[in-house]
């Protein structure tokens, strides 16, 4: 099991550089062969469901689609690659609270460089922001000092077996993760889970977080209403949709809400259970128009997946759902967050609630409409996400 525990063996680990702190080791990505040679055992032993004639995705995840995923993982795909490309960044891990954090540094290349954390949600992970990090890094009038960590129970971040890690825990760790590398102020961008996480960010440290972008409203965001009001006739309508849509493609979250741990048992144990998992996710939220290879490489969807795998988190991942739905963000006039927000809404992102449902918890300064795109734009347009992130922080910063 790869859990940070015995992981922290299992990862290359440089002297200390001068300028870290004490509660920070830089480390190297690098997997065991023996973990990558039992993947492609379970592999071999894949033992397949049947499917009606003719009905591709819609009873979930495509079986021809599947074996041509399956053939490739097993006769080609290179996690080696992936971990090269990983390693080609700062890789941390930091003890925050007694918690170890595994997060990406990677210091902006512009003449002005300001602070953002990207966090990222799920089914994916921080490799979901890679595409991002030459785009916000290194450009020349305004440019980020990145950092992007894996969440708790995520990737190489340590999972947290105690009750009580939702995003607004996962709040608390970043914050002080920011503090501990130096900045006072900072930005914070998300979506999904991540959208979650800095929208927590922005209600708890107003004073530190100087301006939020999401591309996702938190699904546990709950806007509180004054005295004799009532939603608008388009927000009634958005409440409608969203209800229908999980009626139609919630039984997942049904689940990961509710008995994660049972699902946990064969999704841990079948490295095909764990893609199809997540695979029909990446085609159904996309953009993908009816390939999902429109949108996504196969290096691309079985790298995330493998990092799921090899450190054994889709219990841990999942359990977040569960964790979360303990604690809505309640938000109107008593917490309603001021700091300035941009909003970047992609077309198949859905459902997603309109303008007005969001002010009334959100202080929107910047709002972006994109005629294509869906629940995962870093990887599907990261050209289109990056600009919009940029040119809020631009318009906010020259604000100040």
């Amino acid at each position: 099991m790869l859990n940070l525990c015995t992981f922290a063996n299992r990862l290359k680990q440089y002297p200390r550089h001068e300028k870290l702190s004490e509660m920070i080791k830089k480390i190297e990505i690098q997997i065991e062969q023996s973990y990558l040679d039992n993947l492609k055992s379970k592999l071999m032993l894949t033992r397949w469901p049947d499917e009606l004639e003719g009905s591709g995705w819609t009873y979930g995840a495509s079986l021809g689609y599947m074996k041509e995923l399956h053939g490739y993982w097993t006769n080609y795909f290179n996690w080696r690659n992936t971990e090269s490309e990983i390693n080609r960044y700062g890789n941390f891990i930091a003890n925050i609270d007694g918690y170890k954090i595994h997060f990406l540094h990677i210091k902006g290349k512009g003449e002005k460089s300001f602070p953002l954390i990207l966090t990222h949600g799920w089914p994916y992970s921080f490799l979901e922001m890679l595409k991002l990090i030459p785009l916000l890094a290194e450009n020349k009038d305004m440019s980020f000092d990145l950092v992007i960590p894996s969440m708790p129970g995520y990737g190489f971040s340590q999972k947290i077996v105690q009750p009580g890690c939702n995003v607004s825990f996962i709040a608390d760790l970043w914050h002080k993760l920011m503090l501990e590398l130096g900045y006072e102020k900072y930005g914070v961008q998300g979506g999904d889970f991540g959208a979650g996480v800095s929208t927590a960010l922005s209600m708890k440290y107003p004073g530190n977080v100087t301006g939020m972008h999401l591309n996702y409203i938190p699904g546990n965001y709950v806007p509180v209403l004054e005295e004799n009001e009532e939603f608008s006739a388009d927000e009634n309508s958005y409440l409608d949709l969203e209800e229908e849509w999980y009626s139609r493609e919630g039984g997942y979250s049904l689940e990961q809400n509710t008995k994660p741990l049972t699902l946990a048992y064969g999704l841990n144990d079948s490295p095909m259970g764990l893609c199809a998992w997540i695979i029909e996710k990446m085609y159904g939220w996309s953009d993908c128009r009816g390939y999902i290879g429109n949108v996504f490489s196969m290096d691309a969807l079985l790298s995330n997946v493998t990092l799921y795998w090899i450190t054994e988190t889709i219990h841990s991942s999942i359990r977040l759902y569960n964790e979360n739905s303990k604690n809505p963000l309640i938000i109107g006039k008593d917490s309603f967050i001021n700091i300035p927000v941009g909003i970047a809404h992609f077309r198949y992102e859905d459902p997603f609630p309109p303008r007005r449902f969001i002010e009334r918890g959100f202080n929107i300064q910047h709002w972006s409409e994109f005629p294509a795109g869906g629940h995962f734009p870093a990887m599907e347009y990261p050209s289109l996400l990056a600009e919009d992130i940029t040119s809020f922080f631009i318009k906010i910063l020259k604000a100040e």
